[in-house]
């Protein structure tokens, strides 16, 4: 990534940090693929405003770090009260995040839509998932080459898809 890229990254992330921050809500278009296959690059989220002790395992937050904003799902909170810490992780990755504390949390996902805007699904927490869920983010897990078929088909087709414990329809 080259020098000008960077700094309008971190320019950007800091101003939908301030806007959720004082205004309770913003919607962000998603680039990455931690998400997939609940979320795709591509997709636009909807933050509403939420501090750690409101925030269930399950749910999908937006955190800043480092001048960039992550989006994971939550799958462990300990602490109480303003000290909550939360770990999360992507739905695509092995590993948990380092913890998350108040002041880097943002808010939870409330919403998915799609770029061409024609689908958009609310964001509830991911209890459990089916057999097929689970089968599907293990592949996508392990492989970068599936990952990208998995895109591209979900790009192409996308009501032969479920997008993941993530969402409801």
């Amino acid at each position: 990534m080259n020098r000008s890229r960077d700094v309008s990254t971190t320019v950007g992330c800091g101003l939908a940090e301030e806007v959720v921050r004082n205004f309770g809500r913003v919607r962000l278009r998603v680039f990455g693929t931690s998400m997939v296959p609940g979320i795709l690059p591509g997709d636009i989220i909807s933050v509403q405003h939420a501090g750690p002790s409101e925030i269930c395992p399950g749910e999908i937050v937006v955190y800043a770090r480092d001048g960039r904003l992550i989006i994971h799902r939550v799958v462990e909170s300990s602490g109480g009260g303003s000290e909550s810490l939360l770990v999360t992780r992507g739905d695509r990755l092995f590993r948990n995040d380092a913890a998350v504390s108040s002041s880097e949390l943002l808010g939870r996902v409330t919403s998915v839509q799609t770029p061409d805007g024609r689908s958009r699904r609310e964001v509830r927490p991911a209890i459990s998932a089916s057999v097929w869920q689970q089968v599907l983010v293990y592949v996508l897990r392990t492989s970068d080459r599936a990952t990208g078929l998995y895109l591209r088909l979900a790009r192409r087709l996308p009501n032969l898809f479920s997008r993941g414990p993530a969402c409801r329809a």
